[in-house]
């Protein structure tokens, strides 16, 4: 637990030890927030924590939990409800899966849905009182495009993405005028572990598609800083993928046709 005395204000972030969430630590520390950063990797976490602390004179704590366990999830919500001086909080872990529904892995398909869904409105929950009552804060949640793109082999880990973003805009309804605002970052490609752990890498996708994670956690805390809506898509290109996604979803025919082959 911090110093209750501290002047600094706290910002969590999930899914912290590596890619975006890595780059969001990064960011608000030099911003001048203490850190309560969460991922299950115990030593790279630390790691980050004592980087970070010794660069920017914050204090940094390192919060060793599963999310996609519902003892994560509840260990971390508790300590959301009990930081008093909370201001942000960055839901950022997560993972994606390939393969369809019928084939894929149960255990893997319950512990995305815990992760994606579950923790990402038990901690927003457990955040919002204190926020509320302080009238400020900002919960940013890391979705993607993926969340407008109904894609055969990644049936669930594009919904719970519009679950995600779906769950942004109609909270951010919710909070107008209370000083507490919501983010839905949908990013599409990025420079981070996220298709390595995915087994994929980048091989034959298109590299002048990926950003890298700086870009879009830096359009995210601008965006944040301007009070901007409660959806953003960092990059033009994917400005206008997306664009094409929510509008044009009959190119999708042929992909589909192929996976209802298999």
């Amino acid at each position: 637990m911090f110093p209750p005395m501290s002047p600094r204000p706290v910002a969590l972030v999930t899914g912290a030890s590596a890619g975006i969430g890595r780059v969001y630590a990064q960011r608000l520390a030099a911003r001048g927030h203490d850190l309560l950063l969460v991922a299950r990797d115990g030593d790279r976490l630390r790691a980050l924590c004592a980087e970070l602390s010794a660069a920017h004179g914050v204090q940094a704590e390192a919060m060793v939990a599963d999310l996609s366990a519902d003892a994560g999830i509840a260990a971390v919500a508790t300590r959301v409800r009990d930081e008093p001086r909370l201001a942000v909080l960055v839901n950022n872990a997560g993972f994606g899966t390939r393969g369809v529904i019928g084939k894929a892995d149960r255990d893997g398909q319950a512990r995305m849905l815990r992760l994606h869904v579950q923790a990402v409105h038990e901690l927003t929950q457990a955040a919002l009182p204190g926020m509320r009552a302080r009238q400020r804060g900002w919960i940013i949640t890391v979705a993607s495009v993926a969340s407008w793109v109904p894609a055969p082999g990644n049936v669930n880990y594009n919904s719970t993405k519009a679950y995600q973003r779906m769950y942004c805009e109609a909270l951010a309804l919710e909070l107008a005028g209370s000083g507490v605002h919501v983010q839905a970052v949908c990013p599409g490609f990025t420079y981070s572990e996220f298709h390595d752990r995915l087994g994929t890498g980048r091989t034959g996708l298109p590299q002048w598609s990926f950003l890298p994670a700086e870009r879009v956690v830096d359009e995210s805390l601008a965006h944040a800083a301007a009070n901007g809506g409660p959806v953003l898509v960092p990059g033009k290109r994917w400005k206008v993928l997306s664009f094409v996604a929510r509008n044009f979803l009959w190119v999708l025919g042929p992909l589909r046709q192929r996976y209802r082959r298999d």
